[in-house]
């Protein structure tokens, strides 16, 4: 598929900090109008003993959730463990992979923040405005945002709030189990996000698009 060539990533912390501020008001969180008839997760490893970065995507096709394509990519890790500024570690090995697709998917889905970040920019929506698709935020844990747990049941959700702001969704997708943090990133909105990660969940608490690619990364790694 084809990706929109933004910027480099040779940068600084401070620059990348900015170019975060400014890449976020690029977002738009539209509500999704294009049919969808593929999906795709995204999950990032890191093989640090050899200084690597694995991704892995896995295409589905929606409603059926069967597998049609994967891609995967290793690259050299040029970016430290900084909290705020894992895209610039994590998207390099992402957007390799997705330039192997043949197909281009009509959704992703994304195992990291979409806004749900400091600056609005998590790996979600700053993958988005490279691969200029939907992109939606999966994230297993909190980055930032006060929330009240949801009730146990399966689609139970409370807001993930920062200061006045709704950032996303604190969403059970299994009864019992722990929530997953879910965010829109790009071209959609956090009604869109909720609702697509719920029709993409099964049997398990990661919607199948997630699942998938985080076991292909694990097999890669």
């Amino acid at each position: 598929m084809d990706i929109i060539d933004l910027h480099h990533w040779n940068l600084t912390y401070a620059a990348a900090r900015q170019l975060q501020a400014t890449l976020a008001e690029r977002v738009k969180l539209t509500p999704l109008r294009r049919p969808i008839r593929t999906v795709a997760g995204v999950d990032c490893a890191f093989d640090k003993p050899n200084g690597k970065a694995l991704a892995a995507i896995v295409v589905l096709s929606y409603p059926q959730l069967e597998p049609i394509e994967t891609a995967s990519a290793v690259v050299e890790l040029t970016f430290p463990y900084i909290p705020g500024l894992l895209s610039f570690r994590e998207a390099p090995a992402c957007l390799a992979a997705a330039k192997k697709l043949r197909t281009t998917p009509d959704l992703f889905l994304i195992d990291g923040q979409g806004i749900a970040h400091p600056r609005r920019l998590g790996l979600a929506a700053h993958l988005g405005l490279f691969l200029g698709r939907p992109t939606i935020g999966c994230a297993k844990s909190r980055l930032i945002g006060a929330y009240d747990e949801p009730a146990v049941d399966k689609g139970s959700r409370n807001p993930l709030v920062d200061g006045s702001e709704t950032i996303g969704a604190v969403l059970r997708t299994r009864t019992g189990v722990k929530p997953l943090f879910i965010s829109p990133g790009h071209l959609c909105t956090l009604k869109d996000a909720v609702g697509w990660t719920l029709n993409l969940t099964t049997r398990y608490r990661l919607p199948e698009p997630a699942r998938m690619a985080h076991h292909h990364v694990s097999a890669l790694k």
